[in-house]
């Protein structure tokens, strides 16, 4: 068995990358349902530095609750060490990735070892190294549950209305906001995937990467303004939000769609009177769907791309990597 104490980040207080402190902490142990797990990497997520930061861009009555010092991470590719006696899907020994317990903020995976609900894991594709596997859970979901399948009936903290996917074929252009990020790159892979036609909205650095990608059409929005340039897309699938989401409705079709992300600021009227609808949901942990994803991965029909690896204990440096921007796919941590 592995020793009783391992190394973790772990926030003592808030603020920026130094706060995260390389500390010794006691071995996690697997409860009902779950498994302890050795990481071998670790996918870095926005809501990891939103964690970081103490949450200041939510409403204060939407901030999940945690105390400090919490261990950071959602995301994870490792190897089953442990497994708690009611669980049978899994054994010692299975190559597993997953995203843990989200929307909560106790995944704790910057660590050696994570106890893991076994429901949150898939087992990983044996095509892809853990490196590439942990870039996959919650960017790969978000996109799944957005544009494929919602696959849970849990409100949105963010609306009434439930999310609905639009069925993608050869008939529906899609326009992908931010198309190069975590998010992003999975959802135009997705889109292809449904013979959807992709315009691909980013930097002009990322074209290249993009096309490689798949897409059809790319806009490098330093250079001309995508809500001036495109018109009659079914649907817009903005992973970047925010006040200025609402620019892209300009770009929707009558009857078409606008998935924030992140939460944008519509008025209602406007919506109406373009005959459009804007809906968005929040990623759920959900193992089966990530075993369809991991399907997809190891046949080499979708890819994870790198942007960058960080040795576990350099997390601050994944995180002034990853406030600097411009991310082309997915920062991840390497566990030794």
């Amino acid at each position: 068995m592995p020793t009783h104490t391992m190394r973790a980040i772990r926030l003592h207080e808030h603020g920026g990358p130094e706060v995260l402190r390389y500390d010794e902490v006691p071995m996690p142990e697997p409860g009902p349902g779950e498994v302890l797990v050795r990481v071998h990497a670790v996918g870095v997520n926005p809501p990891d530095w939103y964690l970081r930061d103490g949450m200041s861009n939510l409403p204060p009555e939407t901030r999940p609750r945690f105390s400090l010092p919490v261990i950071p991470g959602t995301d994870l590719s490792g190897v089953v060490e442990a497994v708690a006696a009611d669980v049978d899907s899994l054994s010692v020994g299975d190559e597993v990735f997953g995203l843990l317990r989200f929307p909560s903020f106790d995944g704790s995976t910057y660590a050696e070892y994570v106890a893991a609900p076994a429901s949150d894991l898939a087992r990983k594709p044996v095509g892809i190294d853990h490196v590439h596997a942990a870039g996959a859970p919650m960017a790969g979901l978000t996109a799944w549950q957005f544009l494929i399948e919602l696959g849970h009936d849990h409100p949105s903290p963010f609306q009434a209305a439930r999310h609905r996917p639009v069925p993608l074929d050869a008939d529906t252009t899609v326009l992908i906001n931010g198309a190069a990020g975590g998010v992003g790159h999975f959802a135009l892979q997705l889109a292809k995937w449904k013979g959807a036609r992709v315009i691909a909205v980013a930097s002009g650095a990322h074209e290249t990467f993009l096309t490689q990608l798949g897409a059809d059409e790319f806009i490098d929005y330093t250079k001309g303004r995508p809500e001036e340039l495109v018109h009659d897309v079914d649907l817009v699938l903005d992973t970047v939000g925010g006040p200025d989401s609402k620019r892209f409705l300009r770009t929707l079709k009558r009857g078409g769609s606008q998935f924030p992300v992140f939460f944008g600021e519509f008025d209602h009227e406007e919506t109406t009177k373009r005959g459009v609808t804007v809906t968005g949901t929040q990623v759920r942990s959900n193992g089966a769907q990530l075993a369809e994803l991991g399907r997809l991965l190891d046949a080499g029909t979708v890819r994870v791309a790198i942007d960058s690896t960080f040795p576990l204990a350099d997390a601050r440096a994944a995180h002034e990597r990853a406030a600097r921007g411009h991310i082309q796919g997915k920062i991840v941590l390497t566990v030794a």
